[in-house]
């Protein structure tokens, strides 16, 4: 639709386990099954765009997300990576392929590929798999992806996208990020980053995924305009007023962040 503006959907927002935890009564679960801000499932978001909607990630919860959408059908997705909260919906994708005619292209990492046919060997039935590692267009976008360190749980991949006026990046799994991979995540306009608690008490070189103490240390370096933290545990609270700055902000479900300059508010100054 000409004159549109192109928006970043968050339909999950939890990290791999999601909230409520079934086994848990902790006031963040207790809250998410009752009011249900707090309830997140697994991550994943929608780009919308005058060419077209762009997944990112297919986890578990696919189905539900896609009717929080009103979509029937998915013609094209990324994949960050081959763990289960990010790619455990793909034979449900495949299935409604199937049913709709409607052939999926999926854009990764070769090495993630690699893994995902070892593990779902009869979803090229349905599904047209392309190698993401020399970049893809999407409409206007320009989109590269990066490998991150994933810490214990070994590797992950961020996807940079850029178009004239405006750049962001969704990173869900990282931690301890070294220089080229910060290099990949300067001059945006928006970060989307998983963070699984305000502050983690285990020993950082035994984790998978920043906390937001450490993530704002990292956007100190960086310096994206917008800041929006996601892959939240229940030991995040969305009704707590954590310390964070101005331009930093907590996703929640059906959240939709509009991808132009003008809504890129001014980074605060420390």
């Amino acid at each position: 639709m000409e004159g549109m503006t192109d928006r970043l959907h968050i339909l999950g927002n939890g990290d791999s386990m999601g909230v409520p935890r079934v086994y848990c009564e902790c006031a963040v679960c207790a809250e998410a099954r009752d009011t249900g801000r707090n309830r997140r499932l697994r991550s994943a978001a929608y780009l919308e765009t005058a060419a077209g909607g762009l997944w990112i990630d297919i986890g578990p919860d696919w189905a539900a997300q896609m009717e929080a959408l009103g979509k029937r059908s998915m013609p094209v997705a990324l994949l960050t990576h081959a763990h289960f909260d990010h790619m455990a919906g793909l034979p449900e994708w495949a299935d409604c392929c199937r049913w709709t005619g409607e052939r999926g292209l999926l854009y990764a990492p070769q090495e993630v590929l690699v893994q995902v046919r070892d593990r779902y060997p009869w979803l090229e039935r349905q599904l047209t798999y392309q190698e993401a590692d020399n970049g893809v267009r999407f409409g206007e976008w320009v989109i590269r992806t990066k490998k991150v360190c994933h810490g214990k749980n070994g590797y992950a991949y961020a996807y940079r996208f850029d178009k004239p006026g405006f750049a962001f990046v969704y990173c869900p799994d990282s931690i301890n990020l070294g220089p080229e991979e910060k290099a990949f995540m300067t001059e945006l306009d928006l970060l989307v980053i998983g963070t699984s608690y305000y502050k983690e008490e285990f020993d950082f070189h035994t984790r998978s995924v920043y906390d937001m103490t450490e993530a704002l240390a990292l956007a100190e370096e960086i310096r994206p305009r917008r800041l929006y933290f996601t892959h939240m545990s229940h030991g995040v609270d969305v009704r707590q007023a954590y310390p964070l700055p101005e331009h930093v902000q907590l996703t929640e479900r059906g959240m939709q962040i509009p991808l132009r300059a003008e809504a890129a508010a001014a980074r605060t100054e420390p």
